[in-house]
């Protein structure tokens, strides 16, 4: 059976490793990024569409506390109410435009009760890790136009904590701050847009690009094919007759007595490698000794005495 060599555990193993690879490739890695070039194409649909669609109330956006999700997330909003200073806190270790930054946020009291974490924008830090002194929130019942977020997740689930005077947190979440400054907020955040009251250094938008995502989704499908390409070459190699050994073809009698190498297609004779020319001489010298050892050691017979008497005479 020409296909039995598919049982060597080398080659059994071979084959394991490109069916978990292929597997990875076609269900889990291609699919999640063509997921993540999803979700990139959402957000640019949907920061598309805000620039065109008024500013909504809050309530019918997010009615009854509703959470925002990819199909809220973006959405211009309008709040109406008061900010509550005593309960800002600041995002600790921002990146915004590529520089360091720290994060305002100020929860909203709306006048329907409930209140909404407010992201006033952006400051500089100073010394590296310092606040600089940053205008207050505006006191007064006012009107704001914001865009909706969805929380951020802090994957360790860090509280709140005091730094140079100021209350810091690890990621924009709501139920986060909420616990660490006791003010119920609704979940979500909004971001200021330019020229609100209370804004700081407005929080540019994401530039709108679906990223290589896609290219890399089109990239491991490529490499699980390429991965069952490779072993089905390796099998076909492996069965050509010119790609064998030269002693699986070579007859029974010929390879034990040492004869000739077998030839190849069309009668022309396989060039040996280097280790298969070294390992043919030590085969005939080995051969060679064990001859003359057996010569040496094989009794005289009546002629080889004659021969020697004569050669005395």
């Amino acid at each position: 059976m020409r296909l039995k060599f598919l049982l060597r555990p080398g080659w059994l193993g071979l084959i394991a490793l490109v069916v978990v690879f292929a597997s990875l490739c076609f269900t889990l890695l291609a699919p999640w990024q063509f997921s993540r070039s999803d979700e990139a194409q959402t957000r640019n649909n949907a920061i598309a569409e805000s620039f065109h669609a008024p500013p909504k109330p809050l309530a019918e956006v997010l009615p009854a506390g509703q959470a925002p999700d990819q199909r809220t997330e973006w959405s211009q909003v309008v709040l109406r109410g008061q900010y509550v200073p005593e309960g800002e806190t600041l995002a600790w270790q921002r990146t915004v435009l590529g520089e360091p930054a720290f994060e305002v946020l100020t929860p909203f009291r709306l006048d329907d009760g409930t209140t909404v974490l407010v992201d006033r924008g952006f400051i500089r830090p100073v010394d590296g890790t310092r606040a600089p002194d940053y205008a207050a929130a505006p006191t007064g019942d006012i009107s704001v136009t914001a865009r909706v977020r969805t929380d951020e997740q802090d994957s360790k689930q860090r509280p709140l904590f005091e730094h140079d005077g100021h209350r810091w947190a690890y990621a924009v979440n709501a139920e986060t701050i909420s616990n660490g400054t006791g003010l119920a907020l609704r979940p979500g955040y909004v971001v200021l847009n330019e020229g609100q009251p209370g804004v700081l250094g407005a929080m540019p938008l994401p530039r709108l690009e679906s990223g290589p995502y896609f290219s890399y989704a089109l990239q491991w499908i490529a490499f699980g094919i390429m991965a069952i390409i490779a072993i089905g070459y390796l099998m076909y190699s492996e069965l050509r007759s010119d790609a064998r050994p030269p002693w699986r073809n070579a007859p029974a009698e010929e390879t034990s007595a040492g004869g000739p190498e077998p030839s190849a297609k069309g009668g022309r004779r396989r060039k040996m490698s280097v280790a298969e020319a070294i390992a043919e001489e030590e085969r005939r010298e080995r051969e060679e000794e064990a001859r003359r050892k057996a010569e040496s050691e094989a009794p005289a017979t009546p002629a080889d005495d004659a021969a020697h008497q004569t050669n005395q005479a």
